[in-house]
């Protein structure tokens, strides 16, 4: 049982890493390509929740964070993330572009 619970709270920290970071950054910055910012943020929180019951529970968490494959699936979707976003974008700006020429006649 502690070990599910364990599994569990080390899933809900794969998006997350260090903390001061996720406290650093904005949930609702608008030309943010970061897209881990919300995950991070509820990371954080179920943290410092965590913290305040068992700092040892929460020291393990953060451990669980900062492990070898959690990392690697963290940079990985980031990376991956990020070029959906840029893609986005610039799809976003052809349609743009498209509209204003071809319909608009600018």
């Amino acid at each position: 049982m502690l070990q599910s619970r364990a599994l569990v709270l080390a899933l809900i920290l794969l998006l997350g890493t260090t903390l001061p970071e996720v406290q650093s950054k904005s949930i609702f910055e608008r030309d943010r390509r970061d897209w881990m910012v919300i995950p991070d943020a509820i990371a954080a929180y179920i943290y410092e929740a965590v913290n305040k019951i068992s700092p040892k529970a929460a020291q393990f968490l953060a451990d669980a964070a900062q492990a070898q494959p959690v990392v690697v699936t963290r940079t990985f979707l980031i990376r991956e993330t990020t070029k959906l976003s840029i893609l986005t974008e610039q799809l976003v700006e052809k349609i743009k572009n498209l509209w204003y020429t071809k319909v608009l006649g600018y």
